[in-house]
């Protein structure tokens, strides 16, 4: 009797769960490939891969690399920068509780998604998971959504990198820098998935201790430990939640920091993506998943918590502030890290967070450059785009899918050379709401895997790794996604500063709803194929084969362990 959760039928060739087996893919191609060639430094490195059509992606990332991108993958802009705009349209009671709910939402969202991609490690991640649990068409929907997400963020975060640069020399145009950011990652992408990988890495590194730094000395300061010449040199304390107060603008305030809180968790999701290039995820996966947890609880919540403690709402610096300058993420200046490093006359340390801004730019720059491209090459090799984006080469790259979406980053030249803002307006307004699809999504494919799954005749005992939630957490995080979607509407009829919106302010908040639908009508003409009932959902392709011995120790030696130690280690190690 085959072992559960094995498909029945002979593997593939290049694909095996054990570490180190022979016939593994990495092994494979390292085997039949030279050094440069598999770095993608030689020239035939750029060849079309000959693997018999099944265009896999090299499985060169490892554990480290895993736990790196779910843990710090997210954190840039949005969090060092964007959060000033919640502050100052909502307090640092909604910037709290707002986050915390969120959180709430991505922690069961991406366990969700774990579970999924350790069951069906395949390209494309949860796009193809969309097609074959939900409905093709909004599959098809689903993965147009996020390759757009991702292009036009990328000019998006290149522009934000020469303006954070301009914070030591405002002499030199913005238009360089955009320039050198662009060479820069053109080069990391050459390397591949293991370029991007280890980038991330480093990247995901700095960022978490600079935020453990930061923490350290906000605790210090609130305590009114800060230089004598500084704001923080006697006991500071919450004062800030009193006066001008812990909510500003009201539900209007509360529901546009939903909005931002939920835009500053995009790229949570990538560690799925990922997953299709783990050496082995189903050793890897499970403990990049759990560094979620200490993510959201210690470096968005209790961050930003610090934030809201030492720089008022009232700011006029904050973006978005009613007497800011600009309203645009053009400024450094504008991070909530920064200033409250400038008015406790800690100028060093403000240099030292607008390294870790820029350096948080540039990697979700990169993310941008490998969501983009490795979902594009998915819908490609389901026939849902061009059949040119399907091209491995020899070095494991999705070369074509790399360098369509890398052509976007010259938008930002659009963007410069404009009078005002509005490119750059438009270009938010489409990735304003991709990341609230893509995460419900995920919801909902998780409860329709786990109801065909039960309708099929299987356990829960035949799944590697469950989400600790199971399918009551999917259905919170479907709920909470859902909810953010209704208070992004809210706020695009009515903004936090009053008034109502005219059709022009309701779109440039709400763009990506009917950019969605059309992306949905239109894969619907195409492909003809509708929602998939329960009984006709395929929960066998892809499905890969597992160590079961080494699983089922694995399970008895959590079960042997303490309930205290063993709650400790599901959850959070």
């Amino acid at each position: 009797m085959a072992d559960p959760g094995v498909v029945e039928g002979k593997p593939p060739p290049h694909y095996d769960v054990a570490e180190g087996a022979q016939e593994s893919q990495e092994g494979f191609w390292r085997d039949k490939e030279d050094f440069w060639t598999r770095m993608g430094l030689s020239g035939r490195s750029f060849g079309r891969r000959e693997d018999g059509g099944s265009f896999e992606l090299e499985r060169t990332m490892k554990g480290r690399h895993l736990n790196m991108i779910a843990i710090g993958g997210s954190i840039g802009a949005g969090f060092f920068v964007g959060s000033g705009s919640a502050l100052a349209t909502g307090g640092p009671g909604s910037l709290f509780i707002c986050f915390l709910i969120c959180g709430v939402m991505l922690f069961n969202t991406v366990y969700a998604l774990g579970e999924l991609a350790i069951m069906y490690p395949v390209s494309g991640g949860f796009y193809t998971l969309s097609t074959r649990f939900i409905d093709p068409s909004w599959g098809f929907a689903m993965g147009w959504n996020y390759v757009l997400q991702w292009a036009v963020v990328l000019p998006l975060e290149l522009t934000v990198c020469g303006f954070t640069v301009q914070y030591w020399n405002r002499d030199i145009s913005v238009g360089v820098w955009v320039t050198v950011f662009l060479v820069a990652i053109v080069l990391l992408n050459i390397f591949g998935g293991i370029g991007y990988a280890e980038e991330e890495f480093v990247a995901a590194t700095l960022k978490l201790t600079a935020t453990v730094i930061f923490m350290v000395i906000a605790l210090i300061l609130v305590c009114g430990g800060g230089p004598s010449d500084g704001r923080y040199s006697e006991y500071w304390g919450a004062r800030l939640w009193y006066n001008p107060g812990a909510f500003k603008y009201g539900f209007r305030g509360f529901c546009s920091v939903f909005v931002t809180a939920a835009f500053s968790f995009s790229g949570t999701e990538l560690v799925g993506l990922a997953a299709a290039e783990a050496r082995n995820p189903v050793k890897t996966m499970p403990g990049a998943i759990k560094q979620v947890f200490w993510r959201i609880t210690l470096f968005y919540i209790l961050g930003l918590f610090f934030v809201g403690l030492l720089v008022s709402s009232d700011d006029p610096n904050l973006l978005n502030s009613p007497d800011a300058a600009s309203n645009v993420i053009d400024d450094p200046n504008t991070s909530p890290f920064v200033l409250a490093s400038k008015y406790a006359g800690l100028s060093g340390f403000a240099d030292f967070m607008n390294v870790i801004i820029l350096i948080s730019v540039l990697s979700i720059s990169m993310s941008a450059v490998y969501g983009g491209s490795r979902c594009l090459t998915g819908l490609s090799q389901r026939g849902h785009a061009p059949k040119i984006f399907n091209y491995i080469d020899r070095s494991g790259r999705p070369l074509v899918s790399t360098v369509f979406i890398i052509i976007w980053g010259f938008i930002a030249y659009i963007g410069l050379s404009a009078k005002d803002s509005t490119v750059f307006d438009w270009l938010e307004a489409l990735s304003g709401l991709a990341a609230l699809f893509t995460w419900g999504s995920i919801c909902l494919c998780h409860i329709r895997f786990r109801k065909a799954w039960a309708h099929q005749g299987h356990s829960l005992d035949e799944i590697p790794f469950k989400a600790v939630g199971g399918i009551y957490g999917s259905y919170l995080g479907l709920a909470l996604n859902i909810l953010s979607m209704l208070a992004q509407l809210f706020t695009a009829i009515a903004p936090a500063g009053g008034g109502i919106n005219g059709a022009y302010g309701f779109f440039e908040s709400y763009l990506a709803l009917p950019v969605v639908i059309a992306f949905w009508i239109f894969g619907y003409v195409w492909k003809r194929q509708g929602w998939i009932s329960i009984d006709k959902i395929d929960i066998d392709t892809d499905r890969r084969p597992l160590p079961w011995d080494e699983i089922n120790a694995y399970r008895a030696q959590v079960a042997a362990m303490p309930a205290w130690r063993r709650l400790i280690h599901t959850v959070f190690l």
